[in-house]
This record gives C-alpha cells, sequence and structure tokens, in this order.
C-alpha cells in the first residue's frame, strides 16, 4: 500500500518536476533552467535568467540576445554607484574558462522592452542566445508566477522604472 501511494506520488509530481528543470547545452557551455516572473499585462517590460555553466578551457562571452516576443531584448546589470542600485545596458557578458555566471534578480539579467503582450505562468518563449565561440543557441524561458527555489533574493524589482 505504502509503495503504491509512493509510486503514484511520484508519477503526478514527475511532470511537475519535468516542466520546472530544463537545460541546454552549446559546445562546452551549459544553460540552466531559462525563466522570467509573470509580470502583470499591463508592463511594458519583463526580465529573464538563466545560468551559463563554462565546463571548457577557454573563456567565452555572451555577445547578444533576441527573442520574437519583444521589440528589444538587452544584456543588463545592476550595479551599486554612490550609495543607489540601478541597472545598466552591458556590451556583452565574459563566461570564464571552468565558471559560472548566474542572471538573476538584482545581477545580470535580459531585459525584454516593446513587448507584443506579457507571458502567463506556465507559458514559455524562445529567446537566442549568441555567443562569441559557441554561437547562438536559442532556449525556451518559462515563466512563472515566482521565482524558482534558490532564485529569488526577496527584493522587489521594477523594471518599469529603469535608470540607464
Amino acid at each position: 500500500m505504502t509503495l503504491k501511494k509512493t509510486l503514484l506520488g511520484l508519477t503526478l509530481l514527475l511532470p511537475t518536476l519535468l516542466v520546472q528543470a530544463h537545460e541546454y547545452e552549446a559546445g562546452q557551455l551549459h544553460i540552466d533552467h531559462p525563466w522570467s516572473r509573470e509580470m502583470p499585462p499591463v508592463a511594458p517590460t519583463a526580465a529573464a535568467y538563466f545560468v551559463i555553466h563554462n565546463k571548457g578551457g577557454e573563456a567565452d562571452r555572451l555577445l547578444a540576445v533576441s527573442t520574437p516576443v519583444a521589440g528589444k531584448a538587452e544584456l543588463h546589470e545592476h550595479v551599486h554607484e554612490g550609495g543607489v542600485m540601478k541597472m545598466q545596458q552591458v556590451q556583452d557578458v565574459a563566461i570564464p574558462a571552468g565558471g559560472e555566471v548566474k542572471f538573476e534578480p538584482m545581477g545580470y539579467h535580459v531585459m525584454l522592452f516593446n513587448l507584443k503582450q506579457q507571458a502567463k505562468d506556465g507559458e514559455r518563449f524562445p529567446l537566442t542566445l549568441t555567443f562569441e565561440k559557441a554561437g547562438a543557441v536559442e532556449v525556451e524561458v518559462a515563466v512563472q508566477k515566482d521565482a524558482p527555489a534558490g532564485h529569488d533574493h526577496g527584493e522587489a524589482h521594477d523594471h518599469g522604472k529603469h535608470q540607464h
């Protein structure tokens, strides 16, 4: 009886786990769980996050991002400047050999501008990451109401009021 309940529980849980965890390979690069937080339908922007692991012996560089769901996609970072936290665009992001770079709230992130419409919880949209060495990699960004475990830093983030 207990084994049947456990198997039933796993069977019901497995589709949820498969939906949540997704990863991509591009040469020596491994891209973990691209995600975006569900935003109100009237929000003018959104952000996408993921982790890039470089398993190789050479550094690579993320040069550009694009998606058909937005008029423009840019690489951004949060910086502390003069005692104020603000966001600014960066031209590229180095991925060190044998290291990783996290795109997460209050850190590096992909800003999406001029959205055709806001995605809802449970939906996905394509995002192309273009690397200097690994080339272009298309990933699917999972939209979620809340940040995945370990990805939220508990700070509110208003992408509508973007400072440069």
